[in-house]
């Protein structure tokens, strides 16, 4: 559906003064009070009624006017002027409206809105109910790439409609209080933006596993056991983050990092083919290039630094970073980066499976990260981010990006202290630089407040949906420019499933509620994942659910195993020393047949100085167990005899300290 819809009211009389379902009588009161902004419009009630009260409503828009044109106000606050209701007497009503914008005619006779206002209400100016063309004339945007994506709360027979091109090249923000509907309003939004623009890639950042239901048929869904994310494509700090597992790095081992790394390229480099060596050839191998590397090299350097004789203080510092590298190497967790996939030079597959080039009919990618250990999360944004803003820079226009976080302050805190810098400075960049290159940001949060400002404010359409708290409405109220107060006044309160839409993508602020979405289609915890209904906490599975929690359902392998293997498999087998034979071979050979059934079970009477137990029935002494019998009971028979061999006299020389007097243990000058 599309802007054509809003002409419908106008096409029929452009002069029209009421709809038929109108009441003849439209006068709500007159202007008692203006100045640049606001208005106060007084109304008389009749004796013991209450109908022109009924007329009056916080957040409908009202006209007032004006000879030639009206102007548009929208009512945010009522009261009677003697501050209580007389039941029996008319009633005085004030009502405060602030205005909106005026709707003129233009020299050809058509009917246009502006929001700007040429002329201001004068006192005694008559207010009255809205027209539906007027209101159709002031929410259409009058361009065709509009998309129409609910209704107006006030009039459910007008659409709602944004532009989606704005929307996108600008950037735009979702927040509500958790529950609003802010996932179902997403995908709704970007169902119309992937109709509107062919050429759109959609990457959205899904902590909950919420998405994947809501594009069963336009997006492929990525997870810890389908991502095969190569170490080698972060950056110093990005990796740096995932060996210290999210704490703070220690300057000395990243000194280390620094150095090694780019040796390491430099060696996968020399034993790879001709493309990757001329590729890495053009600039210089730095931590940050992204070329393949393997953590066999990285920990053979590790080793050879230790191995040195000089540099003895800083083989504490090289001991403990290759513990931490072992660490996050044999963690089954990290297995989507340090797998078999990941030792090759995977760049092009990677990209092409995350960031849907081709696309192939499913340009979403829906990337669910809570799989991913949360110590790298950040890390994991921070390359997706970072890798998302150097495709759109060079494509050069024939590919349009759109990143997506949800929970974004979890990522761009307003606090600077808090949070992974990478992440930010990646998230910052594209909404600083996107719309440059063609790449958009879509933030969702539910605080405002907990959310970098800047990159709010970058945001030039917001969805505000219910929102309790009187700081994140302050928050919205000072990010958007063409927000007011009496239009954020009523954010406690609107339903779920409304928002007031604010910025490039409206011509005015906009209260609406969204289109329903398709029970097929929508967003749902752990995405596509069933869950068996009829388990309950007395029949489920607690083992299987702790083998889940220990990453032991199957061996893994790490790449660093396997790197290991494939560097050994490459050099010649040692030629073990000649030797005349194998003395288990001629103990076999030796005792005969009996011995190769497997060695003789323990038995405490093996042990130096215990009796063997009689045999009931001894075999017979030409066969080989009972050689090796005789033989071992008599040399028990023998100990037993002669005792334990005699202990020497001579004190020990710890016994022979202990008894010396202190002061004979030392010289005396």
């Amino acid at each position: 559906m599309n802007n054509n819809a809003f002409h419908k009211a106008s096409r029929m009389d452009e002069n029209e003064r009421r709809s038929g379902e109108q009441p003849a009588n439209r006068l709500l009161g007159r202007v008692i009070a203006c100045d640049g902004a606001h208005a106060t419009i007084a109304a008389e009630t009749e004796p013991g009624s209450t109908d022109v009260a009924q007329l009056w409503s916080v957040g409908r828009l009202i006209s007032i006017e004006m000879g030639t044109s009206r102007v548009a106000a929208l009512v945010h606050a009522m009261r009677t002027a003697e501050g209580h209701w007389a039941p029996d007497r008319p009633n005085r009503l004030l009502i405060d409206v602030e205005l909106m914008g005026e709707v003129y005619r233009t020299e050809d006779g058509s009917e246009r809105f502006s929001t700007g206002i040429s002329r201001y209400p004068y006192l005694g100016a008559v207010a009255h109910r809205i027209r539906t063309s007027d209101l159709s004339k002031i929410y259409d945007s009058g361009k065709r790439d509009s998309c129409v994506i609910g209704k107006l709360t006030q009039d459910d027979t007008i659409g709602a409609a944004i532009n989606i091109q704005q929307m996108l090249s600008k950037h735009f923000a979702v927040v509500g209080s958790t529950g609003v509907g802010k996932t179902t309003a997403v995908s709704l939004l970007l169902h119309k933006a992937i109709e509107t623009d062919p050429k759109l890639r959609v990457l959205i950042l899904d902590p909950h596993n919420e998405f994947a239901a809501a594009f069963p048929d336009h997006s492929v869904v990525i997870d810890t056991d389908t991502l095969d994310l190569p170490f080698w494509l972060m950056r110093l700090e990005e990796f740096a983050e995932v060996v210290f597992r999210g704490r703070k790095p220690v300057p000395e081992e990243m000194d280390f990092l620094r150095d090694l790394i780019p040796d390491a390229k430099k060696a996968f480099r020399g034993t790879e083919g001709s493309a990757v060596r001329r590729t890495s050839d053009k600039s210089a191998i730095t931590p940050d290039t992204p070329v393949p590397y393997r953590m066999a090299d990285l920990l053979a350097l590790i080793d050879e630094r230790i191995g040195r004789l000089e540099g003895r203080g800083e083989k504490p510092a090289l001991r403990s970073l290759k513990g931490r590298i072992l660490s996050a190497i044999n963690d089954p967790r990290y297995n989507f980066m340090f797998s078999s996939n990941t030792i090759s030079d995977t760049i092009l597959e990677t990209v092409a499976h995350i960031f849907r080039i081709p696309g192939e009919g499913k340009p979403i990618s829906v990337f669910q990260l809570s799989g991913i250990p949360s110590e790298v999360v950040n890390s994991v944004v921070s390359v997706l981010c970072r890798m998302s803003f150097e495709l759109a820079v060079l494509a050069r226009g024939s590919l349009h990006m759109l990143v997506v976080c949800e929970e974004a302050h979890r990522y761009v805190p307003a606090d600077p202290e808090r949070g992974f810098f990478p992440t930010r400075q990646s998230i910052a960049q594209i909404a600083k630089e996107g719309r440059k290159y063609g790449i958009s940001l879509g933030v969702i949060s539910q605080r405002p407040s907990e959310l970098d400002q800047t990159i709010l404010s970058q945001c030039s359409t917001v969805f505000a949906m219910r929102l309790s708290n009187e700081i994140d409405q302050r928050i919205i109220l000072s990010a958007v420019p063409n927000a007011s107060a009496s239009s954020t006044s009523f954010l406690s309160s609107i339903g779920n499933g409304e928002a007031i839409a604010f910025g490039e993508a409206v011509g005015v602020p906009m209260r609406m509620r969204f289109d329903r979405v398709a029970a097929a289609k929508l967003p749902k915890a752990s995405g596509s994942v069933s869950h068996a209904p009829h388990e309950t906490p007395d029949t489920v599975d607690l083992n299987a659910i702790v083998t889940r929690m220990r990453a032991a359902s199957r061996p893994v392998i790490t790449g660093f195993q396997q790197s290991v293997e494939a560097a050994l498999s490459d050099l010649p087998e040692p030629t073990p020393p000649p030797r005349e034979t194998d003395d288990i071979d001629r103990w076999k050979r030796e005792l005969g047949t009996a011995a190769t059934e497997g060695y003789e079970p323990y038995r405490p009477d093996m042990l130096p100085g215990r009796t063997p137990p009689a045999l009931p029935n001894p075999p017979a002494p030409d066969t080989t167990t009972g050689a090796v019998n005789e033989l071992r009971r008599a040399g028990f028979q023998m100990q037993a005899q002669n005792g334990p061999p005699p202990a020497d006299p001579r004190p020990s020389l710890r016994e022979s300290l202990l008894k010396k007097p202190l002061g004979s243990l030392y010289r005396k000058d």
